[in-house]
């Protein structure tokens, strides 16, 4: 069986072109130590069902189990992004692999034409690969050094002129703490004020932190509640003094915008948070090879289902 360290387009093959060993894969990644009944939660009463031959006397891939303790029945994908799905399994893994690797993304035309689905199969897939990327909302607090900005998504009106849009304007506020330590974290804003910001740096940062920001003034009072607040003034030329400097969270902006630009060309503010989690998600585990990243995120694909109600305009 495939591990982490091993785990890579050239060993995922036979997963992608066998659906029985991608069902194999995905069982050893979600139960390492056995079946567990999603129903009940029981791990040691629960027995494999034999699979009955389609009409074509073909043994079907899908492992089916049956716990003992609740007599219901169950296999590996119940309550996960995969459930439900007609797509076969080998080919989520080859989407899920080719979303973790990707470092500006894929879109869902390419998944479309390498994976044989439909383009709105594509885009459902990815969304709900996205879903699985999420941060775990019980993730503790960050400390350390936090850099923390704002950008805003979306496309140049012609005559615009450079700097915080209005709050009439047709692009979105996107606010992102990055920490020192490697982990991002960004969510869509209304409006950026002092009380938003505020709220966004006393939900996600210790106070015991160092936040760094530039001068914008919004940052001032938020930035009292902090052991201490830094700033870097950008009007005046000033990008960097020493350890004082927004670098970090910039040249994340900028691997966002480029990538939403060039490969998925525009996002909609409904669907941009599923979009942020999935670049927060691949910056904060760029310390992990892409086969790691993939065994994660098939780790994470538990309790995160998404219904495509939930992703129409």
């Amino acid at each position: 069986m495939e591990t982490t360290e091993n785990l890579n387009l050239a060993t995922l093959a036979k997963h992608f072109s066998d659906e029985h060993a991608a069902w194999e894969l995905v069982e050893s990644i979600r139960w390492p130590d056995g079946p567990v009944c999603p129903h009940c939660g029981s791990d040691d009463k629960s027995y494999r069902l034999k699979n009955r031959p389609k009409k074509s006397s073909e043994i079907s891939p899908r492992r089916l189990w049956k716990c003992a303790s609740c007599r219901k029945q169950f296999s590996c994908l119940v309550g996960t992004i995969f459930e439900r799905s007609h797509v076969p399994l080998s080919k989520w893994l080859l989407a899920t692999h080719m979303m973790c690797a990707g470092k500006n993304g894929v879109s869902a035309h390419e998944l479309h034409r390498q994976l044989g689905v439909a383009l709105k199969t594509a885009w459902f897939m990815a969304h709900r690969i996205r879903e699985a990327m999420k941060r775990d909302p019980l993730a503790g607090m960050l400390t350390g050094t936090i850099e923390a900005d704002e950008t805003y998504i979306g496309g140049k009106r012609r005559g615009s002129r450079r700097g915080r849009p209005g709050p009439d304007s047709h692009k979105t506020a996107v606010s992102t703490l990055v920490s020192r330590d490697g982990e991002a974290r960004s969510q869509v804003m209304e409006r950026v004020t002092g009380d938003d910001l505020g709220k966004v740096l006393a939900d996600n940062v210790e106070p015991e932190a160092t936040l760094v920001t530039d001068e914008y003034a919004a940052y001032r009072k938020p930035g009292q509640g902090f052991a201490q607040h830094e700033t870097v003034n950008h009007a005046q030329g000033e990008y960097g003094r020493g350890a004082v400097t927004t670098n970090t969270v910039e040249g994340f902006f900028s691997q966002l915008k480029r990538s939403i630009d060039g490969t998925h060309h525009h996002v909609t503010r409904r669907h941009l948070p599923r979009y942020l989690a999935e670049f927060d998600y691949r910056y904060s585990t760029r310390d992990l090879t892409d086969g790691q990243r993939t065994w994660r995120t098939i780790q994470q694909a538990g309790g995160r289902r998404l219904r495509y109600q939930q992703t129409k305009n």
